[in-house]
């Protein structure tokens, strides 16, 4: 079975694939463009949950929750494009550093 990591490898080569024409660096940048792009669709979905939307879309917490994996995915892809060797390792370490106080919360 695909871990996380082993899927986002596979479509970071989709992806770079794609955009092959593009030089590094653009596809980095539009990469992380594309995180924010998702999680604006997550936030759009909250507002025609709550009925404040203009144009009438009506939307439920699991389109909520898709377009919120979405931004994982495009946050995760857009580690990877930056170092596809170390995304992993460093996700690992940033995870661990954010999640500190809780672990340590817990242990309390």
């Amino acid at each position: 079975m695909d871990t996380l990591w082993d899927n986002i490898e596979k479509l970071s080569a989709v992806c770079r694939a794609a955009g092959a024409h593009l030089p590094d660096e653009e596809l980095k940048a539009l990469q992380v463009g594309k995180v924010a792009e998702e999680a604006g669709e997550a936030i759009h979905a909250l507002h025609g949950l709550k009925g404040l939307t203009t144009c009438g879309d009506d939307h439920t917490w699991s389109e909520v929750q898709n377009d919120l994996v979405g931004a994982v995915i495009a946050a995760l892809l857009a580690m990877h494009y930056i170092d596809p060797t170390g995304a992993r390792a460093t996700f690992d370490e940033i995870l661990q550093r954010r999640t500190r106080r809780g672990r340590v919360a817990n242990t309390a």
